[in-house]
This record gives C-alpha cells, sequence and structure tokens, in this order.
C-alpha cells in the first residue's frame, strides 16, 4: 500500500473517486469517460497547487517519505553495471553505506551513498540509513580506489545522521567523519555530490564534499534535524515545524544562500511517485556536471574545489547582510 501524507489527503480523495468511478464504469458497462477524464484534469490541477505551495515542513515529510527511491534504486536505474564492495579493512562492513564499481553513460565510476530500509526489518540491519564508524571508512577506502584508478566519484546522501551509540563513539565516529572531509576535499578525481531524501549533520557531510553538489526538488540538507533543533532551543521537540522554517533546509533556500550548486527536479507529487522520471532528471544532471569536469586537470580540480569551500562563508553572510 503507497503511504500519503497529511498535506496530500485531498488528493488522495480525488484519486479514491476516480478510481471507484472507473471501477463502476467497468461493471456496468458504462461510458464514464469524459466525466473520469474531468476527474483527472481536477487532479492534475490540485496536485501542482498542492506541491507548487510546500512548506519547509511539508518537503521534511517528502524528503523521508518510505516510498523514496534509495541509494541502490538510483544505482539501478542509472548503472548499466554494478559491483558493490564490502567492509572498511578494520572493523567490518556497514550496511547504512553502500558502494561500489559501476558504468554509468559508457564510464568506469565509483558509486557510494547512505541506504535506508523498505520496510522495519531492513531498516533495522541498515540501521535506518545512519552510519557508524566503519561505514565512512569503508567509503573513504572505496573514494581512495576511485582515486587510484582515476574514476570520478558519485555520492548519495541520503541520512539522519550519524549513530550516535556509545559502539559508534568508542570506535572513533567523529575521528571517521573528519578523515572524510580532510581527504575528500584532496581527491583528484572529480566528485559529484547528490542530496536525495535527507542531508543530516556529519552524517551527512563526510560524504558531501564535492565539485558539485546537487538537491532533489524535495531533498533537504542542514546541520540538525528539526525536531532536534526544536529540543535544543526550545525544550520541545513539537516545534519542528517552527524550526524547519528557521533553518533553511531546502534546496531552494541552499541554492539562494550559494551552498549548493543546482536543484534536480523531480517528477509532479515527489520522487516516491515516478522513480525512473526522477532517475532521468538525475541522469541528465550527473552527466552534464560529469562532462564539464571531466576535461580539468586535477591540480586545477583540487584548486577549485577548495576555492569553492572557501568561498562558502562569505556568500552566506552577505545573503544576511543583504537580508
Amino acid at each position: 500500500m503507497p503511504t500519503y501524507l497529511d498535506f496530500e489527503r485531498p488528493l488522495v480523495e480525488l484519486e479514491e473517486k476516480i478510481a471507484e468511478l472507473t471501477s463502476f464504469s467497468q461493471e456496468k458497462g458504462l461510458d464514464l469517460s469524459e466525466e473520469i477524464a474531468k476527474l483527472h484534469q481536477r487532479a492534475e490541477e490540485l496536485k501542482r497547487q498542492i506541491f507548487a505551495h510546500l512548506t519547509p515542513w511539508q518537503k521534511v515529510q517528502l524528503a523521508r517519505h518510505p516510498d523514496r527511491p534509495t541509494t541502490l534504486d538510483y544505482i539501478r536505474l542509472l548503472c548499466e553495471e554494478f559491483t558493490e564492495l564490502h567492509g572498511d579493512r578494520l572493523y567490518g562492513d556497514d550496511p547504512a553505506i553502500v558502494g561500489g564499481i559501476a558504468w554509468f553513460a559508457g564510464r568506469p565510476v565509483m558509486v557510494l551513498g547512505h541506504q535506508k530500509g523498505k520496510d522495519t526489518r531492513e531498516n533495522m540491519r541498515r540501521n535506518f540509513g545512519m552510519p557508524h564508524p566503519e561505514g565512512f571508512r569503508k567509503a573513504l577506502r572505496l573514494m581512495l580506489q576511485a582515486e587510484k584508478f582515476g574514476r570520478p566519484i558519485i555520492t548519495f546522501i541520503d541520512t539522519p545522521g550519524a549513530y550516535c551509540g556509545i559502539g559508534a563513539e568508542e570506535r572513533g565516529q567523529s575521528v571517521a567523519i573528519a578523515q572524510n572531509l580532510a581527504r575528500m576535499s584532496s581527491l583528484r578525481v572529480p566528485i559529484i555530490v547528490v542530496v536525495i531524501g535527507e542531508g543530516g549533520s556529519g552524517g551527512a557531510l563526510a560524504l558531501a564534499v564535492g565539485d558539485r553538489i546537487l538537491m532533489q526538488e524535495h531533498a533537504i540538507f542542514s546541520v540538525i534535524s528539526p525536531e532536534g533543533c526544536a529540543s535544543i532551543l526550545w525544550k520541545d521537540a513539537s516545534r519542528a515545524k517552527e524550526a524547519a522554517e528557521a533553518l533553511k533546509l531546502t534546496a531552494q533556500d541552499l541554492l539562494a544562500l550559494g551552498l549548493i550548486d543546482e536543484v534536480i527536479p523531480e517528477p509532479l507529487g515527489g520522487a516516491h511517485r515516478n522513480r525512473e522520471g526522477a532517475a532521468e532528471f538525475l541522469r541528465e544532471a550527473l552527466l552534464r556536471h560529469l562532462e564539464e569536469l571531466e576535461g580539468i586537470p586535477p591540480d586545477e580540480l583540487c584548486r577549485q574545489r577548495y576555492a569553492k569551500y572557501r568561498r562558502v562563508g562569505p556568500t552566506f553572510y552577505q545573503g544576511e547582510r543583504e537580508a
């Protein structure tokens, strides 16, 4: 059964009415095609109205939608071949991060990203997409391998944040994240980062240092979840909607602030309603940016990446002053 969000309820009721009328016309042998076509038109108009005026909190709900495509879904839809690689060669394998060698648009690439589950059992196995230190170390091992063989790197971001349990801290969670940030900044191959769902805190940043930072239309990217922010600022997690407004976590906000490079459109209604369509939008953007980056010499690539992140602070504060 598909999952519907509260703000989609008027649309769902209309779609249910269309289904009932279609079933009735078939059972009774009646020609109700004109009435059904009008309802379909109304449904499309309503869908456009709803998704053209989403609040930041509604974007958060969409980014967390249980049916939203995951990293492995996009790898399957975008890549001709994929060989998953496992383990950090130090402690173990972390199913919350997946990665490996793939063929994309006729070239070998290294693809990796956070992986959530499709149901409760798989979410438990993948720790709800929240990586342990071995997950970040696995990702870094694969990125260093990509640099060794001159393969571009594509990362998919979709995590509430790094796992903060005692075991993760004992195994060096903060060090693992810091090492990824430092090493990704100097890798001599193109890096394209795509936020496909939640981009939460250091767990997202550990895979998000790149030459191009892209976000899907209904994804979010923030230093903390709205619930966590509300709990810290106001000691009240129920004010998450208010926090979502203040955090400027939507793709549109972040593009305006100069923190990302492009917003990738999604099919009307969100990526979960049309995975193939979402993948095609993503394919076009990835191919375009990859072709631009592949022509840049490694030294210049690193220089531009360094300059990109040096500009972030002044760009943000200038925007604040102008506001």
